[in-house]
């Protein structure tokens, strides 16, 4: 019999895996070397959850006591490195699999955050930081603006996710039905938004577009 903790912790490292190989795919785009690409596997695979467990305490991260992250995260990272025609032939599905790793992220990140006393509003945004955390610092780290602060469904559906998580917590169900639930959910938005182009509502017009399309008053005046 499969307890809670193990189950928790096998979603974590399947999460980890797909988003490490979309680290080392992006890295690989950007043309980095091998030490890049693994370094850029393990931010994409770790950094959620590193920074959710720093923030609750639970110190030092499971990422870096427990080996099998960073193996999980190398494998992944060799596996992009020596076989990227084959993963890039696999684009579209990788892009499912971002969203099954951002939806078991999501949950079991608002699940540790509930296991650790936190109250429902911040146990769901943990939730969400762990889901997004990775990706994000793999943009930065790449000079991009981070996918999640751009019009993608991303931090909405891990958002939405943990927060059935939390709502099941607070109604008594058992964590597998509400992770399988808050899991089903974002990887729907995910997948939804990936498929039909779904996005957040964008500013119409950038202040520097606008200051390109009316000219100044000294303009004017000349």
């Amino acid at each position: 019999m499969i307890t809670i903790d193990v189950f928790v912790r096998i979603l974590d490292l399947i999460g980890t895996f797909v988003f490490a190989i979309s680290g080392a795919v992006a890295a690989v785009d950007r043309r980095l070397d091998v030490f890049g690409i693994l370094v850029l596997s393990f931010v994409a695979g770790n950094f959620g959850g590193i920074t959710r467990d720093v923030l609750i305490g639970a110190v030092p991260p499971a990422a870096l006591t427990d080996g099998l992250y960073l193996l999980v995260s190398v494998l992944a990272g060799l596996i992009t490195f020596f076989w990227y025609t084959g993963v890039d032939r696999l684009r579209s599905p990788v892009l499912l699999f971002d969203a099954v790793g951002l939806s078991l992220f999501a949950v079991t990140g608002a699940h540790k955050a509930l296991a650790f006393g936190l109250n429902p509003v911040m146990a769901a945004l943990l939730g969400m930081l762990t889901g997004i955390g990775g990706g994000m610092l793999r943009d930065v780290l790449l000079t991009e603006i981070p996918q999640v602060l751009r019009s993608d469904i991303y931090a909405v559906a891990a958002l939405a996710g943990a927060s059935i998580v939390v709502l099941g917590n607070r109604l008594g169900l058992p964590y597998g039905v509400s992770a399988l639930a808050g899991a089903a959910l974002c990887f729907g938005l995910r997948f939804m938004a990936i498929r039909h182009g779904w996005h957040l509502p964008v500013a119409h017009l950038s202040a520097r577009k606008r200051a390109e399309a009316d000219p100044s008053e000294d303009e004017k005046e000349s």
